[in-house]
């Protein structure tokens, strides 16, 4: 479902004369949430969206009755019941349970990792010997070593042979580096089991909004002036936010907001490329299939009718898939993933200690912290930063 065009105002000059308690920049999960949350405590929101859109890298847009997921597949888990309750407040959540495969020369594996997945590559069928075939493989390789880097992290969890069959060359895409330069925190999040299991997560809940991700986002937005197309370093740092709010909410990078005084934080990009396929039935069996090959350009391929497994068989005459392919950020494309080594670390915290001593920014998200987060984090997070915000 489209979101509707007349909430949204597309010129500044309708705001000269305005004053606004908060000013959030993003109209993603996080400054939706933000500025939901806000609003019904009684405080006056504008929201300033860079792109033509609202709903941030979790837009969905739907295409001949497919609904796509514009930058990359996004399925909502949590534990947390409370985010979990708040998020059906905007939409209702069609269960749907994320089972990847991944391809590596031309075979095919099971994901997460399981123990077809060692059946798969080794012949293994006794999850006994599963487990000591990777503590051999890891005792062999790190011979007692802490894991340093994600190399050694993946080794120690899974073993040298699905670590190079199935982590190293997809790792090597997404980062633009080799595993042994990159931080181990990237890898904790694997998931590995010891029988069939083929749920990615292990959250309590999951599920995709039925209508759309960007349904979701324009229902948290009700009543709330939207403006689109609007970068505020371009035009709103001139002068004009003195005018109009009493604090900002900022959910881009943070170094973007201070001019990278203290140089460029290093994120990673994806360029998208979707391509539709007229009357061809299934590209592949489901939603999600992973590339792991460092000769394949594109690190994973979505096609999006699989997202509604009720009606995908209805959409022979088209599908639609998208191929993921890793860039490093130019300033340009759009950041996505932040490089969370030591540097960029170190330098993150140079402009932290700047926002910490700034009364009139709060900073949010997955660009305004430079962290990772699932999207019931950053539910999560909002919630608990407006609270905070409300209180002051």
């Amino acid at each position: 479902m489209p979101w509707t065009i007349s909430m949204v105002i597309r010129n500044l000059s309708n705001i000269d004369s305005e004053k606004y308690d908060f000013v959030v920049i993003g109209a993603g999960l996080y400054g939706a949430v933000m500025a939901r949350e806000l609003t019904d405590c009684g405080r006056k929101v504008l929201v300033l969206e860079k792109r033509d859109h609202i709903a941030g890298n979790c837009f969905t847009e739907e295409i001949n009755g497919i609904t796509v997921h514009k930058y990359g597949p996004h399925i909502f888990h949590t534990d947390n019941e409370e985010v979990w309750r708040y998020v059906n407040r905007f939409a209702r959540f069609r269960e749907f349970i994320n089972s990847p495969a991944a391809v590596s020369g031309g075979r095919r594996y099971t994901l997460p990792f399981n123990l077809d997945t060692f059946t798969q590559l080794y012949g293994i069928t006794d999850p006994a010997e599963a487990e000591q075939l990777i503590r051999s493989q890891a005792e062999e390789a790190l011979k007692g070593k802490e894991p340093e880097n994600l190399e050694e992290q993946a080794i120690s969890m899974v073993g040298t042979g699905i670590y190079e069959t199935l982590i190293k060359g997809y790792s090597e895409k997404q980062w633009g580096r080799e595993c042994r330069d990159l931080p181990a925190s990237i890898i904790k999040r694997i998931r590995i089991s010891f029988d069939h299991s083929t749920n990615y997560f292990e959250d309590r809940y999951q599920g995709i909004p039925a209508e759309g991700y960007t349904y979701m986002i324009e229902e948290m937005l009700k009543g709330i002036k939207v403006i689109t197309g609007c970068d505020y370093d371009a035009a709103g740092r001139c002068g004009k936010e003195d005018d109009i709010s009493g604090r900002l909410i900022y959910t881009g990078p943070i170094d973007r907001y201070y001019s990278y005084c203290f140089g460029r934080l290093e994120y990673r990009s994806v360029r998208f490329e979707e391509t539709r396929l007229a009357g061809s039935g299934d590209y592949q069996d489901r939603a999600v299939v992973n590339y792991t090959d460092i000769s394949v350009p594109y690190t994973r391929v979505t096609e999006h009718r699989h997202f509604d497994p009720e009606n995908a068989g209805k959409q022979d005459k088209l599908t639609i898939i998208t191929k993921e392919y890793p860039e490093s950020c130019n300033g340009i494309n759009e950041p996505m993933y932040p490089v969370c080594d030591e540097n960029n670390l170190r330098l993150y915290k140079k402009y932290r200690d700047l926002a910490d001593a700034d009364p009139k920014v709060h900073f949010g998200g997955r660009l305004g912290t430079f962290r990772y987060l699932d999207m019931d984090d950053v539910v999560a997070s909002a919630l608990a930063d407006s609270r905070t915000l409300i209180e002051k």
